[in-house]
């Protein structure tokens, strides 16, 4: 098993000056944020002079995850997978979110093709400040056919705004699709124990990243990528084959989470993972198949999945999948918090309410989407609570009513207003009594509830 690196290990291959020019206080501060990837080593100007550069690459092969991180596609559309360090996430987080592509085949219909690419290119989804998108598009052959198959591809580009995925098992019909956009570094999907070499002469020749496929056998996919690494490429994934029924969905996870483990713990074919649920299209069609389309979608997300194929477009299928990876790759020791101060709703004067609530991100999101749904003209001021919840920083003080207080004095809600008002969520109660002494503000206990905040105001306000 391979020895954790720590801030020591790291350390010991710095300049240990202590100048602070990287930003941080000391040479050991800044190896702790190198390990938690919050800076980089160009952050160190002195790492960067000429009699460091022995240095600077061995500390550049110690700080390499043990996922390599793979880039599809370029430019500003470009998507990165893999990248990863842990297992767990707890342990330090997840840094590229698994990718999510939507398919199309290079026998459909024109209409069908492009209404397709465009629902692709639209697709967002907005939830806690956070656009959800899909991130790439990945064009089958079903034909077979060469010529086919690069007609699809040319209409694709030409309306695609996100990377592609060039999915086929002959090397004849990939050639094909990359004659068209070998320049726009797709992913090719994919060598095989027969056509590794045929297939990696393609990906050396577009400098594109390639997929090595085995199904269902570890061993065959572990000799497919170390054969295409001898060729030079560096930009790998893995796809162990996607089974979707009873024990043979069992054995596709247990191979993604050994080849997780293999990386992590081993160092041993640290590559990112594809998984590919729309395989559960291929034997059934109807509601239900969609459902389960969802379900492997979403147990592969969990258990390491670096890029998915997905077929239903669906919203109500991808709404799951989405917000699931959303809180997956959401760093679970660092809460997802706004910055606080004062916000407006609608169009407030002097005489309009002031609601209070804190930054957590779930939060303050729901509370400003019913209060926009309500249609309130109001101030809500925003209480700096380090990223928790009413409840919860209520029964670990970051909101009491001194905070409160101080919020309302630095807020300069007192300028704006005629009134002392201000209405707080119904799980702050206990805070209550103190902040009307210690303010001087009218204090009503709101609703527990948001979305009631709208009838409350109606009855309570005047």
């Amino acid at each position: 098993m391979v020895k954790k690196i720590g801030p020591l290990d790291i350390y010991n291959y710095l300049p240990k000056t202590n100048c602070g020019e990287c930003g941080e206080k000391t040479c050991m501060a800044f190896a702790s944020q190198l390990i938690e990837r919050a800076v980089k080593l160009e952050d160190c100007p002195t790492l960067m002079k000429p009699n460091f550069a022995g240095m600077y690459r061995h500390l550049e092969e110690m700080l390499a995850p043990s996922v390599k991180e793979v880039v599809i596609g370029v430019g500003d559309s470009a998507i990165k997978i893999g990248g990863e360090e842990v297992i767990f996430r707890h342990e330090l987080t997840y840094f590229n979110q698994t990718a999510i592509a939507l398919d199309v085949h290079d026998e459909m219909k024109d209409d069908e093709l492009l209404e397709r690419v465009k629902y692709v290119n639209d697709f967002r989804f907005k939830r806690i400040g956070e656009d959800l998108t899909l991130d790439l598009i990945a064009i089958r052959s079903t034909s077979n056919d060469p010529e086919r198959f690069a007609q699809c591809v040319s209409k694709v580009s030409d309306e695609a705004k996100k990377p592609l995925v060039l999915c086929s098992w002959s090397p004849s019909v990939l050639e094909a699709g990359l004659q068209i956009v070998g320049d726009q570094r797709p992913l090719i999907y994919a060598a095989t124990k027969d056509t590794w070499e045929e297939v990696g002469r393609l990906a050396v020749k577009y400098s594109c990243p390639v997929a090595a496929f085995a199904d269902d056998d570890m061993a065959e996919l572990k000799s497919v990528a170390n054969a295409l690494g001898s060729m030079g490429i560096e930009d790998i994934v893995l796809d162990p084959g996607s089974h979707v029924e009873g024990k043979y969905f069992s054995n596709t996870l247990g191979n993604f989470v050994a080849s997780r483990r293999a990386a992590i713990l081993n160092k041993d074919v640290g590559y990112p993972l594809l998984g590919i649920p729309a395989t559960v299209w291929l034997s059934e069609e109807g509601v239900e198949t969609a459902f389960k389309e969802v379900m492997i979608a979403a147990t592969m997300i969990d258990k390491y999945a670096d890029l998915i194929i997905l077929h239903t477009p669906e919203i109500w299928a991808l709404l799951p999948i989405i917000t699931l990876r959303q809180n997956v790759y959401t760093d679970p020791r660092k809460p997802v918090a706004v910055d606080a101060g004062l916000r407006r709703f609608g169009d407030p004067d002097e005489n309009s309410p002031v609601l209070m609530t804190t930054n957590f991100a779930l939060t303050y999101y729901t509370v400003a989407s019913d209060l926009e749904s309500a249609g309130i003209d109001c101030y809500l001021l925003v209480i700096d609570t380090d990223g928790l919840g009413v409840q919860s920083s209520v029964a670990g003080g970051q909101l009491d009513a001194f905070k409160a207080k101080e919020a309302i004095k630095k807020s300069g809600i007192e300028d704006k207003l005629k009134h002392r008002k201000i209405i707080i969520p119904g799980f702050s109660a206990r805070i209550s009594g103190d902040l009307e002494m210690q303010s001087g503000w009218e204090v009503l206990v709101g609703p527990r509830d948001s979305s009631s905040i709208g009838e409350f105001i109606e009855k309570k306000w005047s």
